[in-house]
């Protein structure tokens, strides 16, 4: 079995410091409600940049062949994710939807089918499998490479709440969230946020955005380690599986040596599409 994510004990503050991460406990205030509202918008607008994109992103690194598993946020399926999956498809990987239907949050079969998901996957590949997890799916992939480490080559997660500390202040899903929880596995089977915060032991990338009309940016950081990188796109939170910029750090990532995390470093033309790597 795995676990995956339970509201904060009530009153603790959470956070830690650590290179650009760190939860907004000082500042815990979510997306503005404008950021919120033209979310729909904004995902099209992303979605029309992939059309115009789509020379550089043809010249992205190749894969190897090795399995990615993907897997969709809050009320979204593997429709969701169709556009991300078949560009990874594309460039050589074998790629795969979590196939559970509509995420409803950490159900007794989520639970039960991510890992059983994780081992077909690697079993049939024969050898590891990259994690690609988008808003709440990003925090399952984290747990399931904590419990499954020997499976997992590497984890991105894409405007992931994986620290969150205050759900109803810094997550705008943080509702819908709770009107599933009749539908949640026994929360004693959930980590608390101080399990949640300890880092996981394959290389990871946390993609996020201060344009993320849904999810909190700075809950979406982690201390960054030698395993470990945060980088800024910008983009909105529904546009992260079309996003140009996002879809070529995902292709880099995913091209790097199994076992290693070298800090992402853009081609010069590519450097105005992310903020921090200038």
């Amino acid at each position: 079995m795995i676990y995956f994510v339970r509201r904060p004990t009530p009153g603790r503050a959470g956070g830690r410091a650590g290179g650009r991460a760190g939860p907004d406990a000082a500042t815990p205030n979510g997306p503005s409600a404008g950021l919120f509202l033209t979310e729909p918008v904004r995902g099209l607008v992303d979605l029309a940049a992939l059309l115009v994109a789509a020379p550089w992103l043809a010249s992205a690194p190749r894969g190897d062949g090795h399995g990615v598993l993907v897997l969709p946020g809050l009320l979204a399926s593997d429709t969701s994710t169709l556009l991300l999956r078949r560009y990874l498809s594309w460039l050589g990987y074998d790629v795969r939807g979590w196939e559970l239907g509509r995420n409803r949050g950490p159900t007794e079969e989520v639970l039960a089918g991510l890992p059983r998901a994780l081992l077909d996957h690697a079993t049939r590949t024969g050898r590891p499998i990259s994690l690609v997890g988008w808003s709440v799916g990003g925090v399952y992939a984290r747990e399931l490479a904590r419990r499954e480490p020997r499976h997992v080559r590497q984890v991105i997660t894409l405007g992931s709440p994986v620290a969150l500390t205050n759900p109803g202040r810094q997550s705008r899903a943080d509702g819908p969230y709770r009107r599933l929880r009749h539908l949640h596995a026994d929360g004693t089977r959930l980590p608390t946020y101080e399990q949640r915060a300890q880092p996981i032991a394959v290389p990871s990338t946390s993609v996020y955005s201060r344009l993320d009309g849904v999810v909190s940016w700075r809950a979406c950081l982690e201390p960054e380690t030698r395993l470990h990188q945060n980088v800024e796109v910008r983009c909105s939170h529904l546009g992260f599986g079309v996003d140009p910029a996002t879809l070529w750090l995902i292709a880099d990532r995913l091209a790097a040596p199994p076992g290693q995390h070298r800090p992402f470093r853009p081609p010069p033309l590519l450097r105005p599409v992310y903020p921090d790597r200038r």
